[in-house]
């Protein structure tokens, strides 16, 4: 009984939202604050989802300046817990086909978001200068996933490159945001399905001095080891840094 509601309050949600988003963006389309604003609607589903999400942020992490937040990427339920924790100012960088999802594709494109042709590496790399020069531009912020798609409980995935470049080319710092594991962690029948801890660390400086590959993998184990120190804290049996994938 309490899956067929939540999965009820679930689709009243997305209808609900969209519609709503899509009148905010006729309203003020690509303004620099939709994101955040949409991210947080999406993240007040976890109560839904019977989910406690707690959010911490390091204190050197300052309002209105310009990031390039990485994100570790476990499964769909990121939308739902992840969300809440995006900051004003912040677009997304999404794969090019998510504009063809009906309604949930043009919101995502008119809330500003930029979207990559991971297909066409020309198409790639322009889109990322295009997301440097808006940091720049717009003083705005890039939340990104650098393990490039979901984990699925294989654990923290392998970075690519493409968040690293773009903060080198912005002169910003990258802040690592660390979830802890959520690898099968919610029933829809149950009522309590736990805690969720997001963890947002210090800000990381990259150089032109700096190893991009060397620094990527500094930050990929500084993150590793992060979720790891949640999974304990919470008492989570599976660990997303659990399982060594090599790079």
């Amino acid at each position: 009984m309490i899956a067929v509601v939540r999965l009820v309050l679930l689709a009243l949600f997305f209808i609900v939202s969209t519609l709503a988003g899509l009148l905010v963006c006729l309203v003020r389309p690509f303004h620099r604050n939709n994101v955040a604003l949409f991210s947080h609607w999406y993240g007040s589903v976890s109560r839904i989802l019977g989910i406690s999400v707690e959010i911490r942020r390091d204190p050197a992490i300052k309002p209105d300046t310009p990031y390039v937040f990485i994100a570790n990427h476990q499964n769909n339920l990121d939308l739902f817990t992840m969300s809440g924790s995006v900051l004003p100012g912040t677009v997304t960088l999404g794969k090019k086909s998510l504009k063809y999802i009906p309604f949930f594709g043009q919101l995502y494109w008119l809330s500003g978001n930029l979207m990559i042709d991971r297909d066409n590496k020309d198409k790639a790399l322009s889109t990322m200068l295009a997301a440097a020069e808006r940091i720049t531009q717009q003083n705005l912020s890039v939340w990104m996933f650098p393990e490039g798609t979901r984990s699925y409980g294989k654990g923290l995935l392998p970075f690519k490159m493409g968040a690293f470049h773009i903060a080198l080319e912005a002169n910003v710092q990258l802040v690592p945001v660390c979830m802890s594991s959520t690898h099968q962690q919610v029933k829809l029948n149950r009522w309590n399905n736990g805690k969720v801890v997001i963890q947002m660390l210090a800000p990381l400086t990259l150089t032109k001095e700096d190893s991009i590959r060397q620094f990527a993998k500094n930050a990929r184990q500084q993150m590793a080891e992060q979720i790891q120190l949640l999974d304990t804290e919470l008492g989570n049996d599976y660990t997303a840094s659990k399982t060594p994938v090599k790079e």
